[in-house]
């Protein structure tokens, strides 16, 4: 699959293609898809910023945030005002948008709106999970658990082969290292890049501490734009962003996300850094 390429298209939005020597691509939203000014806000101004420098974009919020530290912490809006809400974006933006699944049982309806769907790290090996987000007829993104190495990341893409995806792309999260803490492997990540599919580097999650404020996950943002120079300077095919028109009000992941200013000038950086290994 070496140099495979991953097409994003639909009525009524602009194209995007990971991989392949295509332009850098965005993925960037909030976290969770918590109100549809939140969503406009960031979506909005992200856009504008990728059509300036030239990169693709694809929208990206949560419907539902099941993998959370505590089960008082909110999980956001639930499927049918979340869907709507990126509907709406999709609308808006006449952008690609991407949610995550996390149960086969959603695949179908998710497929339905949506024209990437996202397995979560967690999750990645859940081949119930994997087949049915393949069988929408929509491009997969994987995200490559903490525990997993690179290598073992093939037989995911296997799987989402044999059940005949429309296209797959791999995300680095970063890997567990001892407790309340993450760290990328940048070998590693020149690995994943080896095993054929489009890379995405994930800026915000990689800065996280998982528990590290006990009832939810801390992070340390001040090293997301660090990363994400180092993964582009690597010469990965896209970046994930999770941004927030004020972070500490956030409904989830408050800790890690950017502001849209932070975000903005980061993607200034990235396209620069983009320019100068092309």
């Amino acid at each position: 699959m070496a140099n495979a390429t991953v097409q994003l298209r639909g009525d009524g939005v602009t194209p995007v293609t990971l991989g392949g020597g295509a332009p850098l691509c965005v993925i960037c939203g909030p976290c969770s898809a918590e109100s549809d000014e939140v969503c406009r806000a960031v979506g909005a101004a992200v856009q504008e910023r990728c059509n300036e420098l030239g990169l693709g974009y694809v929208f990206k919020a949560s419907f539902d945030k099941a993998n959370r530290s505590s089960i008082q912490s909110n999980r956001g809006p639930g499927m049918d005002e979340g869907l709507a809400r990126l509907a709406l974006m999709r609308q808006e933006l006449g952008a690609p948008v991407t949610t995550d699944i996390h149960d086969p049982a959603q695949a179908k309806r998710v497929g339905e709106v949506v024209d990437l769907i996202q397995i979560p790290a967690f999750l990645c090996r859940q081949t119930d999970l994997l087949v049915a987000a393949a069988e929408t007829g929509k491009p997969v993104n994987a995200k490559k658990g903490q525990f997993l190495s690179p290598q073992e990341m093939t037989l995911v893409v296997k799987k989402l082969d044999e059940a005949k995806a429309a296209g797959v792309v791999l995300t680095e999260r970063g890997t567990f290292f001892g407790y309340n803490r993450l760290v990328n492997d940048f070998a590693g990540l020149g690995d994943l890049m080896e095993l054929g599919p489009p890379v995405c580097f994930d800026v915000t999650h990689s800065t996280q501490q998982p528990g590290g404020q006990g009832t939810s996950s801390g992070g340390r943002p001040e090293r997301a734009g660090l990363l994400a120079k180092a993964a582009v300077a690597a010469g990965v095919d896209a970046v994930f962003v999770e941004a927030h028109p004020d972070p500490k009000s956030a409904v989830s992941d408050a800790a890690s996300m950017l502001t849209i200013e932070q975000t903005l000038d980061l993607l200034g950086e990235l396209a620069a850094v983009r320019s100068a290994i092309a």
